[in-house]
């Protein structure tokens, strides 16, 4: 288990703890991305009960408290915004009416009868699916057009030798896609990056790429990104590595030893809870330092950071685990967004726990709970740029569970209802 994940335990075994006990024509350009990040996917809400389904298709959370509305910035306070029965809050229009221009509903399988898995969008009416995720060994590489409904197979992944194919951290740009897999099975510590052109054709291997040395594991490979005529990746563990999509030895990014990619030409240090404060630009050379105060936790983009102040509590604990019978809980006193340079701050929705909900998506959207009149809880996206609010449609199922849309910090966004699937184009909102 890496360091996030060991983080990730960590905040679900302590919200476990505290939570109340309750009964989804092709350009040779890509537009945007979207990136399944193992390290990045968990995208769950601190204020849940520990019951989830990570992976596949999607991801599931069980919802025992939600957050109250947005206040504004000159009403912010720093009382603790953990309450006993939350508020009803003003449940928004529905994402069609509030933007609609960005909504694609499309058949949730494919016509055939196969499920699908969306990746990335490779332009504005197009979008790369993977298919063979539930069962069996043949995966395939697929363009969907958004408009015709047409599916357009691209490629089958090649079989990794002595196990099931797997394709991992998909990426595109200039007319080509790459993804990573283990190169043999049982031989881990080596990966091998491989590419097709976009507009179908055989894969073939681009790179060996090892995920060790002499002196500690480097962890899988995160983040890759095509970049003209290189493909450019990140370490697990950290360091920015190159290498030319046609061929040729890995090379380290001088300057980006230790970071991750956090939109490319950005890189910076990832962690859970300051993430991205400082930021390097790795063709400029030009740095970005994000204002933070000590009692902040807070996460960055490029543009706008997220984060919340908290006060830490000693109080009673009840699990084995604990050596003197009390533990720090973590109080959030406020959630904000601002600017990297400390302006332009603004409250979110109060209890929103920002380490819960996954990456701001193009600086500006975030997904989080309302709770609607009846006691049901509502996934909501919200746009700190125009304080506009719009209802996803997910609701809980009669478990209690309900589906969190896949999203990263890019454009796109896919969750599914019923047997509709939701494509969002976030870049499409002005």
């Amino acid at each position: 288990m890496n360091d996030l994940e060991n983080e990730l335990s960590r905040l679900l075994a302590d919200a476990a703890e505290r939570a109340p006990r309750a009964p989804t024509g092709l350009s040779a350009t890509v537009k945007t991305r979207y990136r399944r990040r193992r390290a990045r996917s968990a995208a769950l809400l601190a204020a849940v009960t520990v019951a989830a389904v990570i992976g596949g298709a999607g991801t599931v959370v069980k919802i025992v408290r939600t957050s109250a509305v947005p206040q504004s910035a000159s009403n912010a306070t720093d009382k603790p915004t953990g309450m006993a029965k939350p508020p009803t809050d003003v449940i928004p229009p529905s994402i069609e009416k509030v933007w609609p221009q960005a909504v694609h509903k499309i058949p949730a399988v494919l016509p055939d009868g196969r499920d699908y898995y969306p990746e990335l969008l490779l332009d504005d009416r197009t979008l790369l699916v993977i298919t063979g995720i539930k069962g069996g060994k043949r995966r395939f590489l697929w363009s969907y057009d958004l408009h015709s409904g047409k599916p357009t197979r691209i490629a089958e992944i090649p079989l990794t030798k002595g196990s099931q194919s797997f394709a991992d951290d998909i990426a595109a740009g200039g007319g080509n896609i790459v993804w990573w897999a283990y190169k043999e099975a049982g031989k881990n510590r080596v990966a091998q990056i491989w590419t097709v052109p976009v507009r179908g054709g055989t894969p073939r291997p681009v790179s060996d790429v090892p995920m060790a040395h002499a002196t500690k594991q480097l962890g899988q490979i995160t983040d890759l990104t095509v970049v003209g005529t290189e493909v450019i990746f990140a370490y697990e563990k950290g360091g920015v590595y190159r290498v030319p999509l046609s061929g040729g030895q890995v090379q380290p990014v001088k300057g980006a030893e230790q970071q991750h990619i956090l939109r490319w030409p950005w890189v910076g240090t990832h962690r859970v809870m300051d993430d991205f404060l400082e930021l390097f630009n790795a063709e400029t050379g030009e740095r970005r330092h994000a204002v933070v105060a000590a009692d902040e936790e807070v996460r960055c983009g490029v543009i706008r950071c997220m984060g919340m102040k908290v006060r830490y509590e000693k109080v009673p604990c009840t699990v084995k685990s604990c050596a003197d019978k009390t533990k720090k809980e973590r109080v959030i006193l406020r959630s904000f967004v601002r600017n990297r340079d400390g302006s332009g701050e603004r409250a979110l929705p109060a209890a929103t726990d920002l380490f819960g909900p996954t990456d701001l998506a193009l600086d500006r959207f975030f997904k989080h709970v309302l709770q609607g009149p009846r006691g049901e809880s509502v996934m909501a996206l919200y746009d700190v740029e125009t304080g506009k609010t719009a209802d996803l449609g997910l609701r809980p199922d009669a478990k209690g569970f309900i589906s969190v849309p896949q999203s990263g910090r890019d454009a796109l966004m896919t969750y599914r209802v019923g047997d509709q699937m939701y494509v969002l184009d976030l870049s499409t909102i002005e």
